[in-house]
């Protein structure tokens, strides 16, 4: 697959997650059904970056200590980045 295809796709994928994060908060502002954690997590864990600054953007999620988890998935991508890119 082509390089710039792949990053365009991680690209988009972060965006969505940022907006996952973006309406939640909107719907806990308006108590309206929430988007379980589960899920936000399991995104975080596709789209750190996203979940990274929705979750600062939107000050949605930043007290809660299983939501740091996020950071370590950030961590984890780009060690992975670094061993593709390097082929170590």
């Amino acid at each position: 697959m082509n390089c710039a295809i792949i990053i365009l796709l991680f690209a988009v994928l972060n965006v969505i997650v940022l907006a996952m994060y973006g309406i939640d908060k909107y719907k806990a502002i308006k108590g309206k059904w929430r988007t379980p954690e589960k899920t936000l997590i399991g995104a975080g864990a596709i789209a750190p970056w996203g979940a990274i600054i929705g979750m600062n953007l939107f000050n949605h999620k930043t007290r809660k200590a299983k939501f740091k988890v996020v950071y370590l998935f950030a961590v984890i991508h780009i060690a992975i980045i670094i061993y593709l890119y390097y082929g170590l």
